[in-house]
């Protein structure tokens, strides 16, 4: 654990990257099926990853991404997308998963099915979509704590026009909508002015409370 505490105080949102440094394949698959593995309410996993590898298409994404180098920098962009709402065929194609991969049905597994599908798609669509982002944010968590262990640079992005990466990656066609995007790659340590600057969080003091 403590080696990981040291890879945290490591990281920071790069602001350079090189973009003859690629990410190797398999850190990159380490860092996605920790975004898989990652947790989420009722197990759903109400969002799917992109990851943007093609050059033309990320020069779209960086044109509304606020000319954010990294966009096209980094050797990979994995973006966030959301369920645009929740569904009956969504929740219980999971919760089929579910008893497909253990092999048995449990009573109150199959009740609280019908709970979910009584309460959630009954719900405004934002709504629901606001729910399933929360999600995506959960998995941007993790994938920030597994490149750092990796030792992969990751900038974690909501500077962009949503409705713009959406047309782009036709992700409304899909029941999605963009979340948040985040490049990897290497920092470019002599051109970031970020690099060598302390980090700065609160103290433990000031950020953490006991309530006994």
């Amino acid at each position: 654990m403590s080696d990981l505490i040291q890879k945290l105080q490591w990281r920071y949102a790069a602001k350079k990257m090189n973009p003859a440094k690629a990410v190797p394949q398999g850190k990159l698959d380490r860092i996605l099926e920790s975004i898989r593995l990652t947790a989420t309410s009722s197990g759903l996993q109400p969002y799917e990853v992109l990851v943007v590898t093609n050059a033309e298409i990320r020069e779209k994404i960086k044109a509304i991404g606020w000319n954010q180098a990294q966009i096209t920098e980094g050797s990979h962009l994995v973006v966030f997308a959301a369920w645009d709402n929740y569904t009956a065929e969504r929740i219980n194609m999971m919760f089929d998963l579910t008893n497909e991969v253990r092999g048995f049905k449990n009573e109150g597994w199959e009740n609280y099915r019908n709970m979910l599908l009584n309460l959630y798609p009954a719900r405004d669509a934002e709504v629901n979509f606001q729910h399933a982002a929360r999600q995506a944010y959960i998995g941007l968590g993790t994938a920030l704590i597994a490149a750092a262990e990796e030792q992969v640079d990751a900038t974690p992005m909501e500077g962009f026009d949503p409705d713009k990466l959406d047309e782009i990656l036709d992700l409304r066609a899909q029941g999605l909508r963009s979340v948040v995007i985040l490049p990897l790659g290497y920092r470019e340590e002599d051109k970031d002015w970020l690099v060598n600057l302390k980090k700065v969080r609160r103290t433990k003091e000031n950020f953490i409370r006991e309530v006994k």
